[in-house]
């Protein structure tokens, strides 16, 4: 029997995954909001958000309350009922 490492399998690093869940509330956090409430180095919270970004998880929105600081959102993703595409039968 194989195990699959849950790193390998989703491409996503623990520290990203943990982010992801703070994420799962839909709650724009700011970078200080993260490091304050994951308990991870400045540095790794870094790593892990260019990661999210990369694979396309969160989005970037603007702080309009504090412009020097960036807000992370998780990205919405549709679900297959939702599409006004989809027709149902």
């Amino acid at each position: 029997m194989v195990v699959v490492n849950a790193v390998n399998k989703t491409g996503l690093p623990p520290s990203a995954r943990i982010l992801m869940r703070l994420l799962d509330d839909g709650k724009p956090r700011t970078f200080k909001d993260m490091t304050n409430e994951a308990d991870i180095a400045p540095r790794t919270i870094r790593y892990a958000l260019k990661r999210l970004k990369e694979k396309g998880l969160i989005i970037e929105k603007f702080n309009f309350r504090d412009a020097r600081q960036v807000l992370y959102q998780k990205k919405e993703v549709p679900e297959l009922g939702d599409s006004p595409d989809v027709a149902t039968v």
